[in-house]
């Protein structure tokens, strides 16, 4: 009662005519709330009522003519009349339901031979979700009936037969239990009432025997024996049951298996996906599965047929979808693995999927474009899917030899076996041929030793990565943010202010300013890097607050950190700093070498000293991580505190900490990787955009290198594939740079390789001291944010003038790279971008040019193919006329009038010759 609120049905069978009318008009109107339907029967021949209640018949009958479009017996004897042959059945739907727009849901008028949803436009819409032809043509999996709508036969389809290279997958689960163990309650249900009820008549007849005694009357004994046979009966419908809830509890453990046939749909390749049936009745279809979910052009074409038993998927009530969900996502999941491993076995992508498209003449990029009309393309088409048709009278599916006549031939609606050009079927009393559809194995990927170290290896990997994220000073300001933390660590002494980071920090006090590196008059000995070790608390000032150290574990392919950390107390008034024997820093800009142990130092926030460690400093990268305190008594009184400020420059970062409250600076420095191989790095950066090939899973694979990463002692590269079946395989994958799973292919892009012209900056480092002290000279000549920024651009402009450098441009490289600010306002850009000009419109000229050669040399190479296919096409009908020759000398009585029966004579000669 969706499509219209009324519908009457006419049906005949076994000499017996019968009308249904299912009327919601009927009820509205006569106020009915039950369910009434007019069920009138006639007999086939006499045409007389079949009935023994003549009034209830005319009751039925007034209905029919009252609420239905047929108004007399005889107008309800016609409908009988479309219906041919001695049975079948005629639908009628009317009073159909209206749009907003007052025009009926199905639209009848625009095609005459189909019925058509209103207002759906044919573009983007799937045929089946639009014609009713189209969708009954595909609604069962193997059609044993004649469907006819308006009066014009449907030419039904079995999907199986229509499709390139079919392959059959058998699959077998456990998983399927929901309608089976729905199935096993109503077997016992059932088995449990009949055994109730055989118990029951068992006990009348024995109670019946009881009372009867010795009464051997007839009637008596009649009496016993109807009981008796009951109770019989009972006792074996009860026996039966239980047989049947025995075998259901069985198969309720056994496996169920499905038989998946997968194909390519080569005659319109945008129709693709799933159809599922459930006992041969069409329930979902253009189901996308596995790879086709990824939208790419892997599994595009491939329809995949499955047919579901109703004791493993129950459908809803209209249906169109399966009433337990999830049972039905896992039959997807499998027909998703099982589509991928069918697009290995036809090797479709080893071959190129551009050019197996173009082999059927699907010439255009765009997907949802049909295929080329040539006749050459359609024969080829012909040729891969022969013509399945069934029998009009039998019923019997028959498969046509290929005939090159028959590529755009139209079959009749009431084509019959009698038809069939093969002799061997061309009667209703040959058995019907299966299909032999080639059986596929779902091959589980195996993955060897290597691949799982390999696999380990990169996870491993990863969590280091993700460890050492975790493992950077993170800043605590609740009970919160200390659970968060993945290890275990000691946290600074808590305080109630913390100052957050600003863009510019204030000037420091003056106390600070002009503390001395060293207490005047003392100058204790230089302490080794052993007396360090074991003395870490020898500090003279007791009163300063204590600092708490925050350890934390060190990958390999880090270099090893160092923390200096600067105390400002208030008790005393000198700086003490315990040094490392023949350990210093050197400035870039702002950190300068000490000569006097009197010199003042101005700390300037927004500078960052890089520092570079001497050899005989490196004694303490073996050992674990440790800070150094510098201890900066103040005289007067508290002052604001400098808040925190980072700078990160070449992998080395000054860290500037304060806290508010107890007028603590705490300064860390630290030297996160070493020179060299920050040097590496950056020239490794250089690969990106390389096309290279990669092994996955013992096939090589396309790729792009988009990121660069070094990892201990080796460099890293990230590939993104340009194609990878995505079931098994990531679409990109970190790989060693030099192994044996990765190969150059050509050239890096100009999209992803660096300009050569990309300047590093130079870090000048000066020859380290041997100074006992360590002391931060501050930098107050530096620029300021501005002239930062106008540096940038003025380098930028370089890279980007160099990088499109005409090749004859009166300025070199060299000269540009040196170029000042100056130099550069003045640049000829007018001269530049005209030769840039020129020179691309050359080089598009250059490219036309070769395009048109190679065009002419294509259409000369197509003039001498179809020279070539003429003479072969002459020389194969002289062939055909001297064998026509020969065969007319031996066997006089031959007759063949066409080529194609010439060649069908020949191959049947040479089959039974075999």
């Amino acid at each position: 009662m969706r499509i219209g609120k009324d519908f009457i049905l006419f049906t005949k069978k076994d000499n017996t005519m019968t009308c249904l009318l299912l009327s919601r008009t009927f009820h509205e109107e006569e106020g009915i709330d039950e369910v009434i339907v007019p069920l009138p029967t006639w007999n086939a021949r006499s045409r007389e009522p079949v009935t023994d209640n003549m009034e209830k018949f005319a009751i039925e009958t007034e209905l029919i003519y009252k609420y239905s479009p047929f108004k007399s017996e005889r107008e309800v004897m016609d409908q009988f009349n479309k219906i041919r042959g001695e049975k079948g059945t005629l639908v009628i739907i009317f009073n159909l339901k209206l749009m907003d727009n007052g025009e009926p849901e199905l639209d009848v008028t625009s095609d005459p031979q189909d019925i058509q949803m209103a207002e759906t436009p044919p573009e983007g819409t799937k045929p089946e979700r639009r014609s009713f032809r189209a969708y009954a043509a595909v609604l069962y999996i193997d059609p044993r009936m004649r469907i006819f709508i308006n009066g014009h036969k449907v030419r039904t389809k079995r999907l199986s037969c229509c499709l390139f290279k079919p392959r059959m997958y058998k699959y077998t689960s456990n998983r399927f239990k929901t309608r089976a163990e729905q199935e096993v309650k109503k077997a016992e249900h059932i088995a449990r009432i009949a055994e109730e009820k055989a118990r029951e008549a068992e006990s009348k007849a024995r109670a019946l025997e009881l009372r009867l005694g010795g009464d051997l009357t007839r009637e008596s004994r009649v009496t016993l024996r109807q009981v008796q046979n009951s109770a019989i009966t009972m006792r074996r419908e009860a026996d039966v049951k239980k047989r049947i809830k025995d075998a259901k509890q069985r198969a309720l453990k056994e496996p169920k298996e499905l038989n998946f046939i997968f194909g390519v749909n080569i005659e319109q390749r945008e129709l693709d996906g799933m159809f599922i049936y459930n006992c041969s009745r069409l329930i979902k279809m253009y189901e996308k599965v596995g790879p086709q979910l990824e939208g790419g052009m892997a599994c595009g074409g491939v329809v995949g047929v499955v047919d579901v038993p109703y004791l493993v998927l129950e459908p809803t009530h209209n249906k169109q979808d399966f009433a337990d969900a999830k049972e039905y996502r896992h039959l997807l999941k499998a027909m998703g693995e099982h589509l991928a491993q069918y697009w290995k076995d036809v090797a479709i992508a080893q071959r190129g999927i551009i050019k197996f498209w173009d082999e059927f003449g699907y010439l255009s990029a765009n997907w949802n474009q049909p295929p080329s009309s040539e006749l050459r393309y359609k024969r080829r088409r012909a040729m891969e899917i022969p013509t399945t048709i069934q029998c009009d009278v039998c019923l019997k599916w028959r498969t046509l030899p290929f005939q090159l006549s028959s590529v755009e031939k139209n079959y009749p609606d009431s084509w019959v076996c009698s038809m069939n050009p093969d002799p061997e079927q061309d009667r209703c009393e040959a058995a019907e041929q299966k299909q032999k559809v080639p059986l596929g194995t779902l091959k589980k990927d195996l993955k060897t030793n290597e691949e799982k170290q390999k696999q380990l290896t990169e996870k491993i990997h990863q969590q280091q990565k993700k460890l050492e994220a975790l493992q950077k000073t993170t800043p605590i300001r609740s009970q919160a943010d200390l659970k968060k933390l993945p290890l275990e660590a000691t946290t600074w002494p808590s305080r109630e202010h913390i100052q957050t980071q600003r863009p510019r920090s204030p000037p420091l006090p003056d106390i600070i300013k002009n503390a001395p590196c060293r207490p005047p008059g003392s100058s204790p000995p230089p302490k080794s890097c052993s007396q360090l070790k074991k003395k870490p608390s020898d500090r003279p000032n007791s009163s300063s607050p204590k600092l708490a150290s925050m350890p934390f574990k060190e990958e390999a392919s880090t270099s090893r950190t160092h923390h200096h950390t600067v105390t400002a107390g208030k008790s005393n008034s000198t700086l003490k700093t315990p040094a490392k024997t023949g350990t210093s820093m050197k400035s870039l800009s702002g950190l300068q070498s000490p000569k006097s142990p009197r010199e003042t130092s101005s700390l300037k926030a927004a500078k960052v000293p890089a520092v570079r460690k001497s050899a005989s400093g490196r004694c303490l990268q073996a050992s674990s991580t440790r800070k150094r305190a510098l201890n900066i008594p103040e005289d007067g009184s508290e002052e604001e505190a400098e808040p925190k400020k980072e700078r990160t420059k070449r992998g080395k970062f000054l860290a500037v900490k304060e806290e508010k409250d107890s007028n603590e600076v705490v300064v860390e420095l630290t030297d996160s990787a070493g020179e060299e191989e920050l040097l590496e790095l950056k020239k490794a950066q250089k690969d990106k955009g390389l096309h290279v090939e990669v092994r996955v899973n013992k096939e090589w694979f396309t790729g792009r290198v988009t990121a660069v990463e070094r990892v201990r002692h080796a460099i890293r590269w990230k590939v993104k594939f340009d194609y990878v079946p995505t079931d098994t395989t990531p679409r990109d994958r970190w790989v060693e740079k030099g192994s044996e799973d990765v190969r150059l292919m050509k050239p890096p892009s100009p999209e992803y390789q660096a300009p050569d012209t990309q300047q590093e900056e130079e870090v000048v480092m000066a020859e380290p001291s041997t100074s006992d002290c360590v002391r931060i000279e501050p930098d107050t000549t530096g620029p300021s944010s501005s002239q930062e920024t106008v540096d940038l651009l003025v380098q930028i402009l370089r890279n980007c003038l160099r990088y499109f450098l005409p090749p004859n441009f009166p300025i070199s490289k060299n000269e540009l790279s040196s170029m000042s600010s100056e130099g550069l306002l003045a640049f000829p850009l007018k001269e530049y971008f005209k030769q840039y000009e020129v020179g691309l419109q050359n080089l598009c000229n250059s490219y036309q040019t070769r395009a048109d050669a190679r065009a002419k040399a294509c259409e000369e190479n197509l003039q001498n193919s179809e020279r070539k296919l003429r003479e072969t096409e002459e020389k194969l009908q002289k062939l055909r006329t001297n064998i026509m020759a020969l065969l007319q000398k031996v066997q006089e009585d031959i007759d063949i009038n066409t080529d194609d029966e010439l060649d069908a004579y020949i191959e049947d000669l040479i089959m039974k010759g075999d």
